[in-house]
């Protein structure tokens, strides 16, 4: 295991697959000691559980199984994405992002003792088997590992290329459990994909991993001389996309903006406050004002939110898709020592307009369903969100989550069916809507989008 003090381990901390925007933080001693007078009460009681369980539980206890269970459970009681590190969970962080394993290529989370796919990465066996984010995971080859450890369902789940596993999921929306065989591969993260349709550039972000920014501005130059210099617009695909690194939400949104606000950070200290501007990473608007369209869903959460809702407010694209995920929370990567480390919730962050994406995400522009998945449009009403997550930090504006969910008629836009869709050659209908969105726009392609985005 790398020490956490090298420069190659932090960039490993920062760049985490988690569903989070991350920052990295010293563990101070000052801090420390500035909380140790007010805790000692409590502390009491906590020491006084510790040795009434070492003098009368039944059976003989280790002080590391219970040291660690009260750390989880401190955390556990603050918010969903506090979390304590350590051996097996810092080493699955650190082989993930190194992006050379053999497995499945999924990035998941415990909900409530169920294993649950955060998302399936793009291109992976698991995607390619149908996997799909939201899906819960109950058993491995027909072992039930509901209520078990996540990390030891990771490892299950990993093994040799060329080998095959059984999942067994529940997918909300669907009746019953259902099967699914994967053939494990050797996964090879790619933060950045992209390609062109027609005039109009795709760029795919599928997660904040270090460069991201700079590999999207390479995706761009690419996409232009692909385009004989002629690119009609970029489509900036952030669905299913779980975050990572704030820089790198920063980066990618500051490519594509020349002046103003990103995104600021609220702590509870005044002086911990912060606040990102354009011009930070990347002169100018990279695209050179072609129109932009961002793609988002449910999905899309944190260090994606931070994008979209700056792209957004400074009017600098239009958002399509679903709400995202809301999740308007950083968590600070704080070292413990070489083989422990502590993820803790430290600020909120707000859109360049003073938005709070916490529990209420990011609604967009024009709502467009992804009518060409069956198994989404039923399972959409009863996909989870960072507001139904135990223990959520409350959004401090106070908005209803629930009066978001009530959307109103169907747009007689999205009434295709899967199949009639399939029948046309399109099997990706929220893609597909954003591109030809971008094709009929004339020259004057912002100020047109601006004025669509401001009825």
């Amino acid at each position: 295991m790398p020490s956490l003090s090298t420069p190659r381990a932090k960039a490993l901390l920062r760049a985490t697959l988690l569903a989070g925007a991350l920052a990295v933080l010293p563990a101070t001693t000052a801090g420390l000691a500035a909380v140790d007078a007010r805790v000692t009460p409590a502390f009491t009681r906590l020491f006084t559980v510790y040795q009434l369980i070492k003098a009368n539980y039944v059976d003989q206890t280790d002080d590391e199984k219970l040291v660690k269970g009260a750390i989880d459970g401190m955390l556990a009681s603050l918010d969903p994405h506090s979390t304590y590190l350590e051996g097996a969970s810092l080493e699955r962080l650190n082989t993930m992002i190194d992006g050379n394993y053999a497995g499945l290529g999924l990035s998941v989370g415990m909900d409530d003792g169920a294993v649950k796919v955060i998302a399936p990465m793009h291109g992976s066996p698991a995607e390619k088997a149908g996997v799909k984010a939201g899906d819960y995971i109950t058993h491995l080859d027909g072992k039930l590992i509901f209520g078990g450890d996540l990390d030891a369902a990771v490892a299950q789940m990993r093994g040799e290329p060329g080998t095959n596993i059984r999942l067994t999921l529940f997918r909300p929306g669907r009746d019953a459990p259902f099967d699914v065989t994967v053939t494990r591969g050797v996964i090879d993260l790619k933060p950045v994909t992209a390609k062109l349709m027609g005039t109009i550039g795709v760029i795919t972000v599928n997660e904040f991993s270090r460069d991201v920014g700079r590999q999207s501005l390479a995706a761009l130059d690419d996409l232009r001389r692909q385009a004989g210099g002629h690119l009609g617009g970029v489509v900036l695909d952030l669905r299913e996309n779980p975050g990572g690194s704030l820089d790198e939400a920063v980066a990618l949104s500051d490519l594509f903006l020349s002046t103003g606000v990103i995104v600021s950070q609220r702590s509870r200290l005044a002086g911990d406050n912060e606040t990102w501007r354009a011009e930070r990473f990347f002169p100018g608007d990279a695209a050179r004002g072609l129109p932009m369209v961002v793609l988002i869903d449910a999905g899309s959460a944190s260090a994606s939110e931070i994008v979209a809702g700056a792209l957004q407010d400074q009017h600098r694209a239009l958002v399509m898709g679903e709400r995202s995920f809301g999740k308007g929370s950083v968590q600070s990567m704080i070292p413990l020592d070489r083989a422990h480390a502590v993820k803790l919730t430290t600020a909120r962050y707000y859109t360049p307009s003073g938005r709070s994406v916490q529990e209420g995400g990011i609604e967009p522009d024009i709502r467009v369903p992804q009518i060409s998945d069956p198994d989404l449009r039923r399972r959409n009403f009863e996909r989870l969100r960072e507001s139904d997550l135990r223990h959520h930090l409350v959004n401090e504006a106070g908005i209803d989550d629930k009066a978001l969910e009530g959307d109103r008629q169907a747009d007689p836009r999205f009434r295709m069916t899967p199949e009639e869709l399939k029948a046309k050659g399109i099997t990706d209908f929220q893609l597909w809507y954003a591109a030809e969105t971008l094709r009929r726009t004339s020259p004057g392609a912002p100020a047109t989008l601006v004025a669509a985005r401001q009825r």
